[in-house]
């Protein structure tokens, strides 16, 4: 059975996020309290965080950036506050997704469903030892997982990886965003393009010498992105 961690200072929200996802068969731990939450998302093993922007002790974007240091753990972050800064702020510190409240339980169990096969899925297929993508200085090796740059390894998140991976396997190929997302995170879009964009961005300052000229991610304007070989 997954278990998700649910860190939300809003009783009747947590309580209410707490019975749909067990409903849905999944072990759910609550906290309300931002430096309780982070500790315990750190120490014990979790399939999902669900996290709160706004927490007493300490903010949702900390606690995003304290998880992303040692795990990849998939995090929804969930929050009052629709301004896109606070979006792209989010999933830049490693969120896997970003939701603004109210929202219904019905979307949100769809979410975590879907987060947690994918994270499942890649944490536990096999994969031959010799399976690298390299082109140009940029060396993918799917099997460790990790990403090097001129013989340099760069740190990447979960989903930075996948979305990498994937215009490495598909080059010269012109995806909307809208076609990224669906792929990668295996959802219709929802208005949450900005997703793409973001995780597109991270990508981007890691791996290019000039992320303004960029040589590896080329934005088609008007319709998307394509990996130039």
């Amino acid at each position: 059975m997954a278990r998700i961690l649910i860190i939300e200072d809003e009783t009747a929200i947590a309580e209410l996020e707490k019975d749909y996802l067990e409903l849905s068969d999944f072990e759910v731990v609550l906290e309300p309290d931002g430096s309780g939450g982070a500790a315990r998302a750190l120490d014990e093993d979790f399939d999902l965080i669900i996290l709160d922007l706004m927490l007493p002790g300490m903010n949702g974007f900390d606690i995003c950036k304290l998880i992303r240091e040692t795990k990849n753990t998939p995090i929804i972050m969930v929050s009052a506050k629709s301004e896109d800064i606070d979006k792209i702020r989010g999933l830049g510190l490693g969120a896997d997704d970003y939701m603004t409240k109210p929202f219904s339980p019905g979307e949100l169990v769809a979410r975590v469903k879907a987060h947690i096969e994918r994270y499942q899925r890649l944490t536990t297929s096999s994969i031959p030892s010799n399976d690298t993508i390299e082109i140009r200085g940029l060396k993918i090796d799917k099997t460790a997982r990790r990403v090097y740059v001129n013989g340099e390894e760069k740190a990447f998140t979960t989903k930075e990886f996948d979305l990498l991976t994937f215009f490495a396997e598909n080059p010269n190929h012109v995806f909307t965003k809208e076609e990224l997302f669906r792929e990668i995170w295996e959802m219709e879009s929802v208005g949450d393009i900005a997703t793409v964009t973001v995780h597109i961005k991270k990508i981007r300052e890691k791996i290019e010498d000039s992320s303004s000229k960029p040589q590896y991610i080329e934005t088609i304007w008007g319709v998307g992105y394509r990996f130039k070989v």
